[in-house]
């Protein structure tokens, strides 16, 4: 007989998932060190539905819930008002691991799952720093160079992401000067920044154009889209 806490509505397998998400873009950002693992308490015998660089302990999918998983939960039920609990321990193998147990609420605030993260403290300096490097330093099949504008506001955050845009098409001689305009409301529509509020009235301001301009470049590029999906 399989040991079961509450039986999960569709909401709390929906809000598991977005953890098994979340717990793969940790591991990808923080390295082939951590071993993060995604528990699914409705059937603890088989409790496991997500666990990224697994091959530090041999786990998969639909591995069982670890004793001191459930120690960590119910210590974590006795201290009110706290949903997670860090510590040290060993593996069988005698390595030292920095662990956490993160609560996951459902529908009510119902305890459904929980996140398991664990550093292997035995990984070299060397290995951990290189997940970290400049990414000019990684090769050309590594990851991507990207900016982010870490802005304190919505409108800091456009009138930036503008100018940063105007520039560069500006500088870029290889684009005629009346179709400069157009080639910018392309990459800032490519980049989502017609999605906040006023942008197109912040970004007409910036150029110096009318935004039925903006609103006109718009309709073209969205009528592209509809095209090319049309056509597939």
């Amino acid at each position: 007989m399989h040991a079961k806490f509450s039986k999960l509505t569709q909401t709390d397998k929906n809000i598991l998932q977005s953890y098994i998400i979340l717990a793969e873009g940790l591991a990808d950002y923080l390295g082939k060190h951590y071993e993060i693992i995604v528990h699914n308490l409705e059937d603890l015998e088989h409790s496991v539905i997500g666990i990224f660089n697994g091959f530090h302990s041999g786990r998969k999918v639909g591995a069982p819930i670890t004793d001191l998983a459930l120690s960590m939960l119910q210590d974590i039920k006795k201290k009110e008002g706290t949903l997670y609990q860090s510590y040290f321990t060993k593996n069988k193998r005698g390595e030292d691991l920095k662990s956490t147990t993160i609560i996951i609420q459902g529908e009510n605030q119902r305890i459904i799952g929980l996140l398991c993260i664990n550093m292997y403290l035995d990984t070299s300096f060397k290995e951990i720093v290189k997940n970290f490097v400049p990414f000019e330093q990684l090769t050309p099949s590594s990851l991507p160079s990207a900016h982010e504008n870490l802005a304190k506001s919505v409108e800091e955050l456009i009138d930036d992401t503008v100018e940063e845009v105007q520039m560069s098409v500006y500088q870029d001689s290889s684009i005629p000067v009346n179709l400069k305009t157009k080639e910018i409301t392309r990459i800032l529509y490519s980049r989502g920044i017609f999605n906040l509020k006023n942008s197109v009235e912040r970004t007409a301001n910036i150029l110096g154009i009318t935004k039925n301009t903006i609103y006109m470049h718009l309709r073209h590029l969205k009528k592209q889209e509809e095209n090319l999906s049309n056509n597939w």
